[in-house]
């Protein structure tokens, strides 16, 4: 019975993950007006798929395995793990905020090894929570420099212009070759805040894992993608193909090497670092914190990994794991 509860939570999960991480792949060609909300969902289930397939082992090992020493061992202590990132990842949704699994995950693999009092100290001050302030920070600064060499229209870049738009059709050929970029990345790293818990307690073999759970996040972006889409799309802010193919290959780019190294990372956050440092460069007088959209992501992102900690850990006591 608890096998059985695990694996529908762990369905519900990964639904719920591919209902907001359609967001910062294709948010900027939604609130451009460029893609159908059904046509992304579709694109972003299949690229999710080949992400995962392709390297979504590495996350997966991190999460299940090295964050508590030894792994999980217990179904039970899964069952805590992805219940609690669940529920905070529900909540985000059904506020229409796009949310970090990646921080939720490990923030309730955490309140386990809390429990359990096995916590490898190590890998998170070293190696996975240095990079959440490194990598958004590098999102954010990199998009503005590359920005800044092509905007606003100088005599020396005007050039850049007309090379762009006297080629329309091309450029959004690699809006959408830069939003399903962006997609495969997600694959490489979110599905491995489902598939690492069940691995960790030895209930699933890696691969299978993947391949099972995978297209999950396509049906979740169908069904649960479309206010993640609306917030990000087209009330942080609206992206022009340009602006829109720079943030998903940094974003993209950034996850990738994130996943290379086997370190769960929220991809929301670089997305959001990386569209305010556009309107940074276009705004440079106002606040990037100038909306409330942008403030009720940052409490969202602030409180749900403490609940997701100790929803797990208050589990794990009830339980008795």
């Amino acid at each position: 019975m608890e096998y059985l509860l695990l694996i529908i939570v762990s369905i519900f999960f990964a639904m719920n993950m591919g209902g907001s991480g359609i967001a910062p792949s294709f948010s900027s060609l939604y609130g451009g007006g460029f893609i159908e909300k059904r046509k992304a969902a579709v694109l972003f289930g299949i690229f999710v798929i080949l992400g995962a397939l392709i390297l979504g082992r590495n996350v997966s090992t991190t999460i299940g395995k090295k964050i508590i020493p030894g792994g999980i061992h217990e179904s039970s202590l899964a069952l805590s793990i992805i219940t609690s990132a669940t529920i905070c990842l529900l909540i985000a949704n059904i506020l229409k905020i796009p949310q970090s699994t990646s921080i939720e995950t490990v923030s309730a693999v955490v309140g386990v090894g809390l429990y359990l009092k096995k916590v490898d100290i190590k890998i998170l001050l070293l190696k996975i929570i240095p990079f959440w302030i490194i990598f958004p920070l590098l999102s954010f600064f990199l998009t503005a420099y590359l920005y800044k060499k092509i905007y606003p229209p100088t005599p020396d870049n005007i050039h850049i212009y007309e090379r762009l738009f006297l080629n329309e059709k091309k450029l959004k050929i690699i809006s959408y070759l830069s939003a399903l970029y962006v997609s495969f990345a997600i694959g490489t790293n979110n599905v491995a805040n489902a598939v690492g818990p069940l691995y960790g307690a030895g209930l699933v073999d890696i691969n299978k894992g993947l391949l099972f759970l995978s297209p999950l996040f396509g049906l979740g972006a169908f069904i649960f993608g479309s206010g993640t889409l609306e917030t990000a799309g087209k009330k942080v802010a609206k992206l022009g193909l340009i602006s829109s193919s720079l943030v998903s290959f940094i974003t993209g780019s950034i996850l990738l090497i994130a996943s290379a190294f086997g370190i769960p990372f929220p991809l929301v956050e670089l997305n959001l670092c990386s569209i305010m440092a556009i309107n940074k460069v276009k705004n440079p007088d106002t606040s990037i914190f100038n909306t409330w959209e942008i403030r009720k992501l940052l409490y969202i992102w602030s409180i749900t990994p403490i609940l997701a900690g100790l929803i797990s850990f208050t589990l794990c006591h009830l339980t008795g794991a």
